[in-house]
């Protein structure tokens, strides 16, 4: 059985401050770095190797898993692991999608150029499944971002019970890869 460890990257100044943070960028704060080094020394801990790994475009991405894999090993850097598009919300306050429920996300943000959480859901998924389904990918490290993961999840079953506990930074959802199925075993929440 394949596993896939799907992580969310380390705090980011526009998570300090309550920004929309979808396809800009901002650095890793001394905090997302810590959480990054936090989850570097659970994976050391618990003996669990990486063969190949993959990252969204996105540099706080690529950030926290050269920090999670202290530079030791390649990885390829994929769009389709990107965060949901948020249009003209980009770099706006998170008081203006504050009160969105999961469902109002489906759609909410094509009004502003962004892209429906359906669309994530389903480039997560095919991205994913591309990845899990190489002949030698045993057990894979993908960083990717929190709405990612979550309409990735949502692919696969009901996030709810999992959403209720948060999607923290660096927190890692390990997933079961078997007969072209994913299944989620745990949520990790390191931090």
């Amino acid at each position: 059985m394949k596993t896939l460890y799907l992580m969310r990257h380390g705090q980011t100044l526009f998570n300090r401050c309550h920004k929309i943070q979808g396809w800009c960028d901002s650095p890793l704060t001394k905090e997302g770095i810590h959480q990054a080094q936090k989850a570097r020394d659970y994976f050391k801990s618990h003996h669990i190797y990486f063969d190949h790994a993959y990252s969204s475009t996105s540099e706080r991405c690529c950030d926290t898993l050269e920090i999670v894999t202290e530079n030791q090993m390649p990885y390829v850097r994929l769009k389709g692991l990107k965060e949901n598009f948020y249009g003209e919300l980009e770099g706006e306050s998170e008081r203006l999608n504050r009160h969105l429920t999961p469902k109002d996300c489906e759609t909410f943000y094509l009004q502003y150029g962004g892209e429906s959480s359906n669309t994530v859901r389903d480039r997560m998924l095919a991205t994913l499944t591309d990845i899990m389904e190489k002949d030698d990918h045993e057990s894979v490290l993908a960083v990717s971002h929190s709405g990612a993961c979550y309409n990735f999840m949502r692919a696969i079953q009901d996030p709810s019970e999992e959403l209720k506990k948060g999607f923290t930074n660096c927190c890692i959802f390990v997933y079961h890869f078997e007969d072209h199925h994913f299944h989620l075993r745990e949520v990790i929440r390191p931090a």
